[in-house]
């Protein structure tokens, strides 16, 4: 085996390759500490407290049908709301990369409301709008003499839930499919054309594929953000054991009595399903990630 010569073919030196950021191990040990002290210990800490249960204590905590139910409905409406975000998604960032609408810079300034608005003013506010006495709530129903409500209702059950969520999660997706869009241009789309293909089949078999990974993308980071929202669902959900109570709030009623060892079960139990999940759909855009760059 020789060894390769310490210049090439023709002559030249090879520049030498330079980083903006120190070594390799500096750097490491950067990303290392800054993991451990913001992820693995406190997660760590999270399962040392929950095994404090014993392995059937622990499953005696977790299957109470009290947090079977707020596990359900946590990652239930996470879940519907997520599928319904990477449709609304798509069409608003479909709408404002491909169209001239009026007022286009002060609606996308709009979709990144959720990200600087507090949770709680969130929940507030739309509880106040959809509530039976609200401004859109009066619209879709109206209560009678006996104070019986009638009509579609909004608030204090899964459905407003899930319009919260929704306007939690939708700023994700739709700035995960922004930049595939601006860097897609309209060529391909013109060529398709140019061969007899109509915009359905042209949206299905050329644009769809190359946005696929990014709506993965956008869809498992808004299901990650939902799945843990607290601010703006306490106040619209109605907080009713079996029926509108999320897990978070299940977690937080055992801290206020002092049950630690069975908020961090439940804790434990959203962190298995969350990672899960996550692993599924990173798995599932790696492979049409590098079956797009294959395709190419």
């Amino acid at each position: 085996m020789t060894a390769s010569p310490p210049f090439p073919a023709s002559g030249r030196l090879r520049p030498a390759r330079r980083h903006v950021l120190p070594g390799l191990h500096l750097t490491l040990g950067y990303a290392l500490l800054y993991l451990s002290l913001l992820v693995l210990i406190p997660l760590a800490g999270l399962v040392i407290r929950a095994s404090g249960l014993g392995l059937a204590g622990f499953w005696r905590e977790v299957t109470a049908p009290r947090v079977l139910a707020a596990l359900g409905v946590s990652f239930g409406t996470a879940l519907a709301a997520s599928l319904v975000n990477v449709v609304l998604g798509l069409l608003i960032a479909w709408t404002l990369n491909r169209y001239w609408v009026p007022g286009k810079r002060l609606i996308d300034a709009l979709i990144d409301l959720p990200f600087a608005l507090p949770t709680a003013v969130a929940g507030i506010t739309l509880t106040t709008l959809l509530a039976p006495n609200g401004v859109v709530g009066r619209s879709l129903g109206y209560t009678d003499s006996e104070g019986v409500q009638h009509g579609l209702k909004l608030v204090y059950n899964q459905t407003g839930i899930v319009i919260a969520l929704i306007f939690i999660g939708l700023p994700f997706v739709v700035r995960s499919i922004q930049p595939v869009l601006e860097d897609l241009g309209r060529e391909q789309e013109e060529a398709a054309w140019s061969l007899g293909a109509g915009p359905v089949q042209t949206f299905w078999r050329v644009v769809f594929p190359e946005l696929r990974p990014a709506l993965l993308s956008g869809f498992t980071l808004a299901l990650a953000r939902t799945i843990g929202e607290y601010g703006s669902v306490v106040f619209i959900s109605g907080n009713l054991p079996f029926k509108t109570e999320i897990a978070p709030l299940l977690i937080v009623g055992k801290l206020e009595q002092f049950n630690y060892a069975g908020a961090a079960a439940v804790a434990v139990v959203m962190l298995l399903i969350s990672v899960t999940l996550l692993l599924i759909a990173n798995t599932v855009q790696a492979r049409l990630v590098r079956r797009s760059g294959t395709a190419v």
